[in-house]
């Protein structure tokens, strides 16, 4: 059987993605970059924004005109909107958050315990959803109550994976090649709480860099409450990616407080003082949400304010949409439109301004970069682009393809949003 496998979201949605892939390539079926071709499409929707929402409802329409003969719905959107999605004409089934895991013994009607304690190597999911790096899920579900978040209502609580399994998918994604393994998680930070006795994240990544030969691990998002000063002493093993996203979500405390997180402005000055002293050369990018219910012009001032001074090497920002189902959708003031788009583009300047700053900081210097695309532009030459181990895009000429491997660049540029280099050492 041909499988196609597509996705709207996350690094978590990848991690599960390419999961099913290694599964049904374990059961005897073939993964293809063509959806005309697939006997059965797999699609891992999301619903964090509307737009998340729409993207994910016009994925399951593509899959539909395909021809597939079996169309297979599951992720954030399916589990809220069970009913609509199973509607889709081409739709056999809709998995829900809590039995995805199980998606391809469901789909295959065998049982779990086929799959268990087994593994074979990673291969890159071909087509659009093809990555170098290898996304490993360790975490799912959350116990925070942001009040803007539907990821609580469709991901359930705070589950952790077991480091026997979490080292399995490793060692699979290692004998396949993978030069960095990415962990993900709804929250990720959280790993080990859920367990009898509690755990913490430092010492997943230290069973890791200790029981593996990752060449590069990198932490996906991690809420700022979880960053313990053990994990950042990790980060002495230079195998760990000097990259840390932090999820702010505003700068303002009165803002902060309505969304229901758990830090403040100055608890993040703080930490972000303190990881830049543990990490030399540390990248930290950011999540901002403008717009939330109750922004007034003063409140986004005094965000957009602290954005500029903490400096970050980037971030993304979200124009906020009201989830159903969650408190912020219920609050006063609620923000228009307009206002929240004109926000929101004054502080993806102010991340752009912050950028260049940090790009232009790394001239000179010689970063390792993990080359991703290789794109021939003659007999003799290619275009590399990759990223180093803080998270910055380079790109440069080579004579041969260098696709998948790790080597020393001396850089020297900042163009366009990216860094410019010479190799120098494999």
């Amino acid at each position: 059987m041909q499988v196609y496998l597509d996705m709207v979201g996350c690094r978590l949605n990848q991690s599960e993605l390419e999961g099913y892939a290694r599964q049904f390539r374990q059961a005897g079926h073939t993964i293809t970059s063509h959806a005309e071709m697939a006997d059965l499409i797999v699609i891992n929707t999301c619903t964090v924004t509307s737009a998340a929402a729409s993207d994910s409802r016009q994925k399951i329409r593509q899959a539909a005109r395909s021809a597939a003969g079996q169309v297979v719905v599951t992720g954030c959107w399916a589990t809220l909107n069970r009913a609509e999605a199973a509607a889709f004409p081409g739709v056999t089934q809709v998995i829900g958050n809590l039995e995805k895991d199980d998606l391809v013994p469901l789909v295959l009607k065998v049982s779990r315990f086929d799959f268990a304690g087994k593994s074979i190597q990673r291969e890159p999911i071909p087509g659009s959803r093809l990555r170098t790096r290898a996304f490993i899920k360790v975490q799912d579900g959350c116990d925070n109550y942001c009040t803007y978040c539907v990821t609580t209502l469709a991901r359930g609580v705070g589950r952790s994976r077991r480091i026997p399994d979490v080292l399995t998918d490793i060692h699979s994604a290692l004998g396949g090649g993978s030069q960095e393994v990415v962990l993900t998680g709804v929250h990720l930070g959280s790993w080990g709480y859920d367990f009898e006795p509690p755990s913490n994240l430092s010492h997943l990544v230290d069973a890791i860099l200790t029981s593996t030969e990752t060449p590069r691990l990198h932490l996906s998002s991690l809420e700022p409450w979880d960053v313990s000063p053990d994990l950042l002493q990790l980060f002495q093993n230079h195998r760990l990616c000097r990259h840390l996203h932090l999820p702010l979500q505003s700068g303002c405390k009165a803002t902060l407080k309505r969304m229901g997180r758990r830090i403040t402005p100055e608890a993040y000055t703080s930490l972000v003082l303190q990881a830049r002293t543990a990490i030399p050369g540390l990248s930290i990018t950011t999540d901002i949400i403008t717009g939330f219910p109750g922004e007034t012009d003063r409140e986004f001032s005094m965000s957009a304010h602290f954005v500029r001074k903490t400096a970050f090497a980037n971030g993304h920002v979200f124009t906020y949409s009201a989830r159903p189902g969650t408190a912020a959708a219920r609050l006063p003031d609620q923000v228009p439109h307009s206002v929240a788009k004109q926000r929101n583009a004054h502080m993806r300047e102010i991340f752009r301004q912050s950028s260049a700053i940090f790009q232009n900081e790394q001239l000179g210097q010689d970063l390792m970069v993990l080359w991703e695309k290789a794109v021939p532009l003659g007999l003799s030459q290619w275009q590399l682009s990759g990223l180093t181990d803080n998270y910055l895009r380079v790109r440069t000429i080579s004579a041969s393809p260098c696709y998948n491997q790790i080597m020393r660049v001396h850089i020297t540029a900042a163009e366009h949003g990216e860094l410019v280099g010479e190799i120098t050492q494999a």
